[in-house]
């Protein structure tokens, strides 16, 4: 199994926060859908079933969840995973898919991306099918089918997204590879970017034929082959709409920019001024990914806004993990005061962590409100040293109010858990929370309410 397939599905799991338990937890699969599943065989099939003599001596070491999570290391569980998984012959799969509901969110997430992503390169269709068995869990399953589809067996994945277009609604209005965004990526993306590792042509071309989200399509295969040759990337820019050139070009330049950043400045600067700026910001990223401080001075020559502001905390968190006293002074050197605020969700938990006094500092000696707030707000969030009479103060400097009592929530809600009657004190003087959220943290309730059992409580 290719290992690419667990950072998409891991990072959409955690990133939106939704588990992959399964929808008919405590009972299996019906016959029904096990018999669509069979209806649905492809024949990747026969290719795994070949393989079980290969495979069989690993189920003799690992026969079940149980016996992987009782052993010491988590590489080792991870490794005893991938055999076993590989161990299975298809018609297995569906039975271990429902014992997944079982284990702690953290093991179920791991275990769903290496059984699904598995399961997709042995009998694709099949797992595609099971996920419409899982509930709202198997919108967030289906990034890994896909890929895991994709990367063996493009075409058919992608006559499958194409003729059932409807399956994978929820997954388009997710994609999209916004600046500073998590990148999550849509169907189309994964099928064309695991495609061009194999056949870059026919991925674009397949991509340019889509009737949704084409352009994002097409700049997820120029991503891929810009890793290897951003020249190459680059020449297949001008099969796109004017509209979508835009971000594939900020695409290429990023890549460019981390192997060799005065060729892809000189590149960027050859192009039309309206791509121009972004496609320099992107650079720059790239750079900083490498030279961080030799990215910050590269953002001192440009003169647009807003491509300094996208650029910054890219280079504000990776100059921070080298310098951190370095990145303050860089940073509060600016004038920009909206990449300032940008940038402080990216350092302001390493400076807190590195050098807590510094950025205390830091948030006391900003001048712009916006700044200050998002400072003052990310200061407390991330800071795990400092007391909790010292984070109420901060705390108070914040002027929105919301964020404000958000922040204040927080810093009380760790004081109950530190020091039951001095948070009890703060929170019974304190005008910045409310009198509802006073009353659940001072009765040992979650600050804004929970869940149980999978269902809403009042």
């Amino acid at each position: 199994m290719k290992t690419n397939i667990l950072i998409p599905g891991v990072a959409l799991a955690i990133g939106l926060g939704v588990g992959f338990g399964l929808g008919n937890s405590g009972g299996g699969v019906d016959d029904g859908v096990a018999n669509v599943e069979k209806q649905l065989r492809t024949r990747s099939s026969d290719r795994a079933g070949m393989d079980q003599g290969i495979n069989s001596s690993r189920d003799k070491k690992v026969r079940s969840l149980d016996d992987i999570y009782r052993q010491p290391g988590q590489s080792d569980r991870v490794q005893a995973l991938l055999d076993f998984y590989s161990g299975l012959s298809p018609d297995q799969f569906a039975s271990e898919a429902e014992k997944l509901d079982a284990l702690p969110f953290n093991e179920r997430i791991l275990a769903s991306v290496l059984l699904f992503g598995k399961w997709a390169e042995v009998d694709p269709t099949a797992a595609m099918a099971f996920t419409d068995t899982m509930g709202f869990a198997g919108a967030f399953v289906r990034p890994t089918v896909l890929q895991g589809w994709a990367s063996t067996d493009p075409v058919n994945a992608a006559k499958y997204y194409t003729d059932n277009p409807a399956q994978f609604a929820m997954m388009n209005m997710m994609g999209g590879r916004g600046r500073g965004g998590m990148g999550a990526q849509g169907p189309g993306e994964i099928i064309a970017g695991e495609w061009a590792k194999q056949d870059p042509e026919a991925a674009m071309a397949w991509a340019s034929g889509l009737k949704t989200n084409s352009s994002d399509a097409m700049t997820s295969v120029i991503s891929e082959v810009a890793k290897t040759d951003p020249s190459k990337a680059a020449a297949m820019v001008g099969t796109m709409d004017a509209d979508a050139q835009t971000g594939a070009y900020e695409t290429i330049a990023k890549q460019w920019g981390t192997k060799n950043f005065a060729e892809a400045a000189a590149w960027a600067n050859g192009l039309p001024e309206e791509q121009r700026n972004a496609a320099m910001s992107a650079a720059i990223e790239g750079l900083a990914l490498k030279n961080p401080a030799f990215a910050a001075a590269e953002i001192g020559k440009m003169t647009d806004a807003e491509a300094i502001r996208d650029a910054v905390p890219t280079v504000a968190k990776n100059y921070a993990r080298t310098d951190v006293q370095g990145s303050m002074d860089w940073l509060n050197s600016l004038d920009n005061d909206g990449a300032k605020r940008d940038a402080m969700r990216e350092v302001m938990p390493i400076w807190a962590s590195s050098n807590s006094a510094a950025a205390l500092e830091f948030v006391k000696s900003q001048t712009s409100p916006e700044v200050k707030d998002r400072a003052a707000e990310t200061y407390v969030w991330s800071n795990r040293n400092s007391p909790p009479e010292e984070l109420a103060e901060v705390a108070g400097m914040i002027t929105d109010e919301g964020d404000r009592s958000r922040t204040t929530g927080v810093v009380a809600a760790r004081w109950m858990q530190e020091d039951k009657a001095a948070a009890t004190d703060f929170i019974n003087g304190t005008n910045s929370i409310s009198d509802e959220m006073k009353e659940r943290l001072l009765s040992g309730k979650p600050m804004w309410g929970g869940r149980g059992r999978g269902r809403d409580r009042d």
